[in-house]
């Protein structure tokens, strides 16, 4: 049945944003250039890699050694609206209706966190990834690593259409407040860098 909402849901919403994934396309070439999607390699159901794209919210900029510059140097302002108000996110109902996300989840985390997680926090990895999740709506970028693997293993132990469907409706509320967008020292999250004790 899970599956089933993901694929009629994705489907509506595709449909009628279509317009809007157009003009943000347009101007986030404008303002950000090419390419328009950001896609990158993530760790989906089982930690089995999936491409997950998004719409580009930062510039390529480099130092003079050729590093990226911090997230803060490289989000432009068209991005940070992105990011305010979710609309980076639209391209991933593609990879829900590929089977590979779901609406509702855990955020999929960079490849690299892999072998840093504990064997609970592995079991994040026991339903597919979503676009929102419940650590998205009760904190989001705000709140501690710890705080949010917790938070996704009680849906992974919870996971119910009820819940999914609380999650939604409070992901809409949350994308009106702009509530967790960034963390206090980060435009974005800070690095996982593991656990003190595994």
């Amino acid at each position: 049945m899970k599956r089933l909402t993901d694929i009629i849901i994705s489907l509506t919403l595709l449909g009628a944003l279509f317009p809007l994934i157009v003009l943000i396309s347009i101007f986030a070439w404008l303002k950000i250039g090419r390419p328009i999607f950001f896609t990158q390699i993530r760790p989906g159901k089982g930690g089995q890699p999936f491409a997950m794209t998004k719409f580009r919210s930062m510039k390529n900029l480099v130092d003079s050694q050729g590093n990226p510059l911090s997230d803060s140097e490289r989000l432009t302002k068209f991005g940070r609206l992105l990011r305010a108000t979710s609309l980076d996110e639209l391209p991933e109902l593609w990879n829900v209706l590929k089977g590979e996300m779901s609406l509702v989840g855990p955020r999929p985390l960079l490849m690299e966190y892999l072998p840093l997680y504990n064997e609970r926090q592995m079991r994040r990895h026991e339903v597919r990834p979503g676009i929102t999740g419940w650590a998205q709506v009760n904190g989001r970028n705000a709140i501690s690593w710890e705080q949010k693997f917790e938070l996704d293993l009680y849906y992974v132990e919870n996971q119910s259409l009820w819940l999914d469907a609380k999650i939604l409706l409070m992901t809409v509320m949350k994308v009106f407040a702009k509530e967790g967008i960034s963390s206090e020292t980060s435009a974005t999250m800070e690095k996982f860098t593991g656990n003190e004790r595994n």
